[in-house]
């Protein structure tokens, strides 16, 4: 059995290839995928000697670089081709960014099970998922920890019709207990601080300014068809417990775990039916207390704007997803404040521009035409 890796470079990446070389030891590696970190993944080809790579900056590769005796490095079209006419029995798809929906239809058409680690591809397509028939196409295995908690309730209980609301917790990232107004001057290094996780810069960027949780919460409307109104979120610092599911007789159920990544990638090979090595403990046993809070809208104001917005209407979604990126990557290069991520994705989410958003090249344009108003965008009016 082999698996493909889509961000293979990434902090899912490199997990997962942790989890396999810990835990999976038979299963090959077919396929690594890459945006730009070109020394690491070299570093993983030579490992791995996996079938075939891409790397979406290989102009910067030079053909000594490109050269393995057991792996072929394809083209965007060679990829694309090799998804649409091949089938594969694993596939992670950990593309940062709504990028990766330039792959999803292929990747969903070539995988029977398929870990996905890629929030904005639902977020901006998790409208059409149904209506393309993902879920029939291949096993959908969400990977993110609140997700994959949900998933595995769900697997497991027969009370779905039971529920009255589902709570996804937030750690709260490295300013939960600051007012929002006193973090003007934060800097980068300071909010990629995560007390708790070891992710990208993006991802825990938005655990500080919550729009994670946000995100999530569209996300766990689409993968399990759950109202809006039967979601919210509550701060509990120690991490431990991913989703709260309250049933209508009370009866809440904590999905707890350790907050390791590893146990959502190990999870999803299990369920695939692979055999593992198991040899790591994966026990909580160093936890005192669990402690919840309710969102304060002076410490996360961008929950509160969230809530307003009309999600019956997927380009509002988009619009908000698409904000958020631009203005993290706004606040990287240091041409923001901190706290005026929040107003950025306020503004873009505001901006009158529709789309059908029916299909997939559909939402790819909507992107692409968001990003080419963005390029004018007057940051320094905030």
């Amino acid at each position: 059995m082999n698996i493909n890796i889509f961000g293979s470079t990434g902090t899912i990446g490199t997990k997962t290839l942790d989890v396999i070389d810990n835990h999976f030891p038979n299963l090959k590696i077919n396929l690594l995928c890459a945006k730009s970190n070109s020394k690491l993944l070299i570093k993983q080809i030579i490992k791995y000697k996996p079938k075939y790579a891409f790397l979406n900056d290989i102009d910067n590769l030079s053909k000594k670089e490109r050269h393995f005796q057991k792996t072929k490095f394809l083209n965007l079209n060679e990829l694309l081709n090799y998804l649409n006419t091949s089938k594969s029995t694993l596939s992670i798809l950990a593309i940062s960014g709504y990028k990766s929906l330039y792959f999803l239809d292929s990747i969903i058409n070539n995988t029977d099970n398929l870990g996905i680690a890629s929030k904005e591809a639902i977020v901006s397509a998790g409208h059409i998922f149904k209506k393309k028939k993902y879920f029939q196409k291949t096993n959908i295995f969400p990977l993110d920890s609140e997700h994959f908690s949900l998933f595995e309730f769900f697997n497991k209980s027969k009370i779905n019709q039971s529920i009255n609301k589902i709570i996804l917790t937030a750690s709260g990232g490295p300013f939960y207990k600051y007012k929002f107004k006193s973090l003007e001057n934060i800097k980068f290094s300071e909010a990629i601080r995560h007390p708790k996780w070891k992710m990208g810069y993006k991802n825990s960027i938005d655990s500080a300014t919550l729009v994670n949780k946000c995100l999530e919460l569209i996300e766990a409307h689409y993968l399990f068809d759950i109202p809006f109104n039967k979601l919210s979120i509550l701060i509990h610092p120690e991490a431990l417990v991913h989703s709260v599911v309250e049933c209508k007789n009370y009866v809440n159920h904590f999905n707890f775990f350790k907050n390791d990544m590893a146990i959502p990638i190990l999870n999803f090979l299990i369920n695939s039916k692979l055999k593992y090595n198991n040899n790591t403990n994966y026990f909580v046993k160093d936890y005192k207390t669990l402690n919840f809070e309710d969102i304060k809208n002076d410490v996360f104001p961008i929950y509160n704007y969230f809530q307003s917005i009309d999600k019956k209407k997927p380009e509002n979604l988009i619009k908000f997803n698409i904000g958020n990126e631009f203005a993290v990557n706004l606040f990287k290069n240091k041409k923001i404040k901190y706290t005026d991520i929040y107003k950025i994705i306020k503004k873009v989410t505001s901006l009158n521009l529709y789309s059908s958003a029916k299909t997939i090249k559909d939402i790819i344009e909507y992107h692409e035409e968001i990003e080419n108003k963005l390029q004018d965008f007057p940051i320094h009016n905030l």
